[in-house]
This record gives C-alpha cells, structure tokens and sequence, in this order.
C-alpha cells in the first residue's frame, strides 16, 4: 500500500471534516421581522397614507410569501387586500433575484427590454404594480411591504417608505 505523507493525511482529514459538516449541519438560518415590528410596520404605512386622505391596505410577507402583517385601513377597497400581497409577493420572490428593492424598479427594468416573441405566462401572485418595497436589514432583503389602495402606487410605495424609515434604526 502507498504511504501518505502526514501533512496531505492533515489535509485530507481537514478537508472531510469540513465536508461532513457542511452536510450533517442541515440547516438555513433566516431572519424576518418579529410579529410586534411587523405590525407596527402595516399600521405605520396605513397611518401615513390616512393622513393625506388614502384609504389603504399594507401587508408583510416574509421570503417564503407567506403573509406576518395584514392591515386594511378603514375604508379601504377590498380588491387591496389581494393587490398589497401580490405587490409584496412580488418584490420578496422577483425582486429577490434580481436585487431589486421594489415593483416600480422591477417594472422600469421590464419595460427597457426589447419586445419578444416568446410567449410570456403570467406567474401566480406577481404583479408589477407600483406600491411595495423590499425589508432589508444588514444590507439583505428578509421580506417585503406591499400597500395598495392610494389613487396610484406612487402614493402607496411613499407610505410603504415612510413607514420604513421610522423603523430603519431597528433593523440592525
């Protein structure tokens, strides 16, 4: 049998430790905000759209899409509820790989594209609508804020940074 030299026999025990336990970790660590910020966050952005008149919804979705925070503002249409998760379920999943921080980023960037004639498949819950904006902490997204309701989503993506910018200081 060939000898191994003691320092490839090192190498070679470093290299599968590391190896075995990269495997036998079998975990992914996430973050995303804790329920009590995640509601601040909805009343904040409803708050902010009230005060000029706007009767809106805001939801948080984490980055699997799954709803943390739902808020309908008094008044506010129906049809939003859908519309604020879609809009935060779009920049939390298309947003997220492409480092996008918000729909209006991801419909500016779609719209420069040239034509195609490759048919397109409207994907479930995506939606490009003006009004959501990435939740980033430590400089990587956790989840997203959609509003809807605003008489356009410039309105409803200014509440959703207004909001934001109240708990930014928390987000470290």
């Amino acid at each position: 049998m060939p000898r191994i030299s003691a320092g490839l026999q090192v190498l070679v025990l470093v290299a599968s430790a590391a190896a075995t336990g990269v495997e036998a970790q079998g975990l992914v660590t996430t973050h995303k905000l804790s329920a009590a910020l995640a509601n601040q966050l909805v009343g904040d952005s409803v708050a902010a759209c009230a005060q000029k008149g706007y009767q809106v919804v805001a939801v948080i979705v984490d980055l699997d899409g799954v709803r943390q925070a739902v808020l309908r503002g008094d008044g506010a249409p129906i049809h939003s509820m859908d519309n604020a998760y879609y809009k935060a379920y779009t920049v939390a999943s298309v947003g997220l790989v492409r480092k996008e921080d918000s729909t209006k980023a991801i419909a500016d960037r779609m719209a420069k594209n040239p034509p195609s004639n490759v048919p397109t498949t409207q994907l479930p819950n995506v939606t490009y609508a003006q009004g959501a904006v990435a939740i980033q902490a430590g400089g990587q997204t956790i989840g997203a804020l959609g509003v809807s309701g605003a008489p356009g989503g410039q309105f409803d993506e200014e509440c959703a940074r207004t909001a934001l910018a109240k708990i930014k200081d928390r987000m470290k």
